[in-house]
């Protein structure tokens, strides 16, 4: 008799440390409410795993602004970019240990006036959920943290190679230029093969004038830079520049190569020349936490960063 009643007592005590379902699939439904959806809300940072949040928070507020959208799986999430909203619904819960668990939420898309879109299909999802100091924190969703991580590294190391090509542009090409207060090349990209990197590469100096930066000198040098990586940092080891007037073309063809039509369509518009200027600017500004809100030419107006 004794030993049945300990066998019940330890399995009431057993079920009451466990979470019911019904407490689970609430507590599911309640992080819905912040699954990333085209911004990641300060908010959340209450509601998910540190590490979750953390990769979440790089990818969304300390990469470059197209990182999130270029990956639409980040950006949107689940709402896509047509201007409805996200109906969840918390299919099940189920439990693979006794602190994680995954859910399975069903999505529609409705429109601000409630209504669904009839266009759009319902979709399913999978959110994960740890218990972290007896509180259930969204932990993952859809494995998305896995592709956070890799995205993340790569960048990290884009980066790397960028401030190793700006450096040297700085420091051995802008030294021949008109000095101003600080040097910001706009690097454009043609192909990147390893160590070697082909690019319309630009060297502008600026002085700081209240909330703009004024250029007061620049100027253009497209080639092939090698580079070399060690103690996994980057450095310049040559940098094969295309000539001056009337050899230019000549030269590019014979540094190009393949990537000659590439880097002339990107050379000769200046269109996209100012929107990749304008864009790195703006990361720079932000990276460095300085008050400028525009730059401007000489004789040309302020352009809004």
């Amino acid at each position: 008799m004794k030993r049945t009643l300990l066998i019940l007592a330890t399995a009431l005590l057993l079920t009451a440390c466990v979470d019911s379902k019904k407490q689970l699939i609430e507590r599911a439904t309640e992080l819905c409410k912040y699954i990333p959806d085209h911004e990641l809300q300060e908010q959340s940072r209450g509601y998910m795993t540190e590490d979750f949040y953390a990769v979440l928070d790089t990818m969304f507020n300390h990469l470059p602004n197209h990182e999130a959208m270029d990956h639409e799986w980040l950006y949107y999430f689940v709402t896509g970019n047509g201007g409805t909203i996200a109906d969840y619904t918390v299919v099940d819960v189920k439990l693979t240990d006794k602190t994680h668990a995954v859910a399975t939420i069903s999505v529609r898309q409705r429109w601000e006036d409630g209504s669904f879109d009839p266009e759009s299909d319902t979709e399913e999802h999978r959110l994960y959920m740890e218990k972290v100091d007896g509180r259930w924190l969204m932990s993952d969703f859809d494995e998305h943290k896995a592709d956070c991580i890799r995205h993340i590294a790569i960048n990290r190391e884009e980066q790397a190679v960028r401030k190793a090509i700006s450096d040297y542009l700085v420091r051995e090409i802008g030294e021949h230029y008109q000095k101003g207060e600080l040097c910001i090349p706009t690097l454009m990209m043609v192909h990147e093969d390893s160590l070697s990197v082909y690019g319309d590469f630009w060297v502008f100096w600026y002085n700081q004038s209240g909330d703009t930066l004024k250029c007061v000198s620049g100027g253009n040098h497209s080639g092939l830079m090698t580079l070399e990586k060690e103690d996994g940092a980057y450095r310049v080891l040559s940098f094969e520049q295309t000539v001056d007037g009337a050899g230019n073309q000549a030269s590019a063809k014979r540094i190009f190569v393949d990537y000659y039509d590439i880097y002339e369509t990107m050379h000769s518009n200046k269109q996209v020349r100012e929107a990749v200027r304008k864009e790195q600017l703006g990361e720079y500004v932000k990276r460095h936490n300085l008050p400028f809100r525009y730059y401007q030419d000489y004789g040309w107006p302020a352009v809004e960063l």
